[in-house]
């Protein structure tokens, strides 16, 4: 018996994924409210994936460990190597296929209040996956071979059924999901393993040669990360059903429990892979760094809704008592998706061989502090955005492209 569209939010608007903010919408409009924690999460998630994708600007290095950060590094970069693979690479990623997975059914729910029927709200959500995908296809052609958005749009095109289907069938399906990307993983590590990380196309200082670097390298990495992805993706859709985020303060004892658990798995299962990469642990055989590699990725996705339960604690914590940070914050979160691309227009302009060109000079540590340099300035502008009464331009634009046949 599949599961009905529920209308849980009372605005009839025609809105992205995610309830509206109070007072005003980002357009000046008037709006009814706008849970707090799918945006915080969304906020500080992209602190985590300026961090993780930084140091892949680099290049130059000799060699480099199964996440991509230099073996030759100070004690500076070691330490930065360790503690993101610990709490940041493969965690991140997670944490935003569950609040992908959300926003979707938050998308379909305040359509069913609109008055829209399944058949119309899936074609909409197909039309935005597409988009998706040609999004992530220019950004991966001008910016980023990394690009995640056209993992997202596959599987949001693929995979909207998933917002019918009984619980226990999202439940099943996600732990098969699981156990498909641990094989994978596996496979990854063994093929590292034995040759090394594959070289990046952050190198090239001809720009047509790089963007030909890039989407040879985004054709195989889209798909793969859809799969990386794909359990958190019906986990997210799992939690908004019972609006975790929405409404934590009913949930707090389950969110803690998330967040306990998650957090625990994420820092044990990450722990070998951090002291392997930071060169702390040095005598491990192949066989244990495979198996390291793994369980690192596995225990991402714990990781990724540990943090997204932790946002909707923080978000019930600050209820009512919203400071300058977190209101930025949240309007970051809000415009995640312009905000996302800002950091790959700043990256290429910084480390690029043919810009700046600072990635064949900087060390792992100098990027990072480039990344959280970066993430900082993304949050003002979303601020300024915000009090402007603006939405995000990428938000603007993908929102016209969804809806231009729908009314």
């Amino acid at each position: 018996m599949s599961r009905p569209l529920m209308p849980a939010h009372p605005s009839p608007r025609d809105t992205p994924p995610g309830p509206t903010p109070p007072g005003r919408d980002p357009t000046g409009g008037p709006t009814t409210g706008r849970s707090l924690a799918p945006d915080l999460a969304r906020g500080a998630m992209l602190l985590l994936i300026a961090l993780a994708h930084a140091h892949m600007h680099r290049y130059g290095d000799e060699a480099s460990g199964y996440r991509g950060y230099a073996t030759d590094g100070g004690f500076a970069d070691r330490v930065v190597a360790g503690l993101q693979v610990l709490l940041v690479d493969g965690r991140a990623l997670p944490m935003f296929a569950a609040l992908f997975g959300y926003g979707l059914v938050q998308f379909a729910d305040r359509r069913a209040a609109a008055g829209a029927d399944w058949p119309a709200t899936r074609t909409l959500l197909r039309r935005r996956s597409r988009w998706l995908i040609g999004f992530g296809l220019v950004h991966a052609a001008l910016l980023f071979f990394g690009d995640i958005l056209a993992s997202y749009g596959l599987l949001g095109l693929l995979l909207v059924g998933m917002l019918r289907v009984r619980d226990r069938t999202l439940i099943v399906i996600a732990a098969v999901g699981t156990l498909v990307f641990a094989l994978l993983s596996l496979g990854t590590g063994f093929t590292i393993t034995e040759n090394g990380s594959p070289p990046l196309p952050t190198a090239e200082a001809n720009p047509l040669d790089a963007v030909a670097a890039r989407l040879s390298i985004w054709a195989f990495l889209a798909p793969a990360l859809a799969v990386d992805v794909f359990a958190p993706f019906l986990l997210g859709i799992w939690a908004a059903r019972r609006r975790l985020l929405d409404q934590p303060g009913q949930h707090l004892r389950l969110l803690c429990r998330i967040a306990l658990v998650g957090l625990a798995i994420a820092v044990a299962g990450g722990a070998p892979l951090a002291l392997i990469d930071a060169q702390v642990w040095t005598g491990w055989g192949d066989g244990v760094a495979i198996s390291a590699y793994a369980v690192h990725g596995v225990s991402g996705i714990a990781g990724g809704l540990g943090y997204a339960a932790l946002a909707g604690l923080l978000a019930h914590h600050l209820a009512g008592r919203r400071n300058p940070v977190v209101t930025a914050l949240a309007a970051t979160g809000q415009r995640s998706l312009t905000c996302y691309l800002l950091q790959s227009v700043a990256f290429v302009a910084i480390f690029a061989p043919f810009a700046a060109g600072l990635g064949g000079q900087l060390s792992d540590a100098g990027a990072s502090a480039v990344g959280l340099a970066v993430w900082l300035a993304t949050v003002l502008l979303a601020e300024a955005l915000r009090r402007a009464g603006r939405r995000g331009p990428a938000e603007t634009l993908l929102r016209r492209l969804t809806f231009r046949k729908a009314h």
